[in-house]
């Protein structure tokens, strides 16, 4: 299969000469531009949203406080493939698949000065995610899962176990392994009850199920200890224990659940992104901190990061409505 931005290049390279053989090119400017053809929905978390500065500016119309980015992997696709799809973006930062599926979420940002007498007045509840598909929906991206399992909970036990641990043994694992199963049992039935609503709303629709890039590298040496740009305070024994045991079951749940649905096709940004992990030197994702600026960001995507998912996810779209 040829690459996405090949055939980007050829499908825009086609309809600039579809549009020259119809039209002169001295009236071709005042053309209004073509309808979208499919109406697309992106549905998902903070991997979806963008969230960190690092995945570019807040770009919310109107502003509901899901902390959607720029340069987030949908708002990458619609300027890539803005001719083609309609899309409808209400990914959320800190959603879960239930938030997607049945749940209202209390969004994660907050109102800033003039815009409220109080900065930290909270936004009003959004909608379940998946109101936002109906039955003239063509295309549905979803990327969730990792709020179920509770990934940031376990990250910042991990960062309180490790700090008193000198960098040795595996004490978040020590502590919070037994609850894993249960907590990939649960995102696996959320994750089929979702699936099973989107189709029900969209019975038309491919859903493209999108999946977690890699995260902790398969070499964890290459992590330092304390080093709050990478995984501050986590012990090498339990990044392996993450990457094992949390992080590739959760994507493999996923990939199940897609399996399972007709209508469903797993999209997987894990292998492309193996040597940009965060402590790679071309990282995708970002540690705990940013080094410039210097601001939180708890191990999401940089704009690196979103531009491969983009990638990935629009050759997936392509190839859902046939275009080769």
């Amino acid at each position: 299969m040829a690459s996405f931005r090949t055939r980007l290049a050829t499908l825009c390279s086609a309809a600039a000469l579809a549009a020259g053989a119809l039209v002169p090119a001295q009236l071709a400017a005042a053309q209004p531009a073509a309808a979208a053809s499919y109406d697309w929905v992106a549905l998902g978390d903070s991997y979806t949203a963008g969230v960190i500065p690092a995945a570019g500016d807040t770009f919310e119309v109107p502003r509901d406080g899901c902390e959607r980015t720029d340069q987030s992997y949908p708002q990458v696709i619609d300027r890539d493939l803005g001719s083609l799809f309609d899309l409808t973006n209400v990914s959320c930062g800190a959603a879960t698949i239930e938030n997607v599926t049945f749940r209202a979420q209390e969004p994660i940002g907050r109102h800033l000065p003039p815009f409220s007498e109080d900065p930290d007045y909270p936004f009003p509840p959004v909608p379940p995610q998946s109101a936002a598909v109906g039955r003239g929906t063509d295309v549905v991206t979803v990327g969730v899962g990792g709020n179920t399992l509770g990934f940031a909970d376990i990250l910042f036990q991990c960062l309180q176990l490790g700090a008193g641990s000198g960098g040795e043994g595996t004490p978040c694992r020590d502590d919070l392994a037994a609850d894993i199963p249960g907590r990939l049992n649960k995102a696996s039935r959320d994750y089929d009850e979702m699936l099973t609503v989107l189709h029900e709303r969209a019975p038309h629709a491919k859903i493209l199920t999108v999946g977690y890039p890699t995260v902790i590298p398969e070499d964890t040496s290459k992590c330092r200890y304390n080093d709050l740009e990478q995984f501050g305070p986590i012990t090498q024994g339990d990044l392996d224990w993450l990457r094992q045991d949390v992080l590739q079951p959760l994507n493999k749940v996923i990939e199940k659940s897609a399996g399972t649905h007709d209508s469903a096709r797993f999209v997987d940004l894990y292998d492309s992104s193996r040597h940009h992990s965060v402590c790679d030197t071309g990282k995708w994702v970002e540690g705990i901190f940013t080094r410039v600026p210097d601001q939180p960001a708890l191990v999401h995507p940089n704009a690196r990061g979103h531009r491969n998912a983009a990638d990935h996810v629009a050759a997936a779209m392509l190839d859902a409505i046939g275009v080769s």
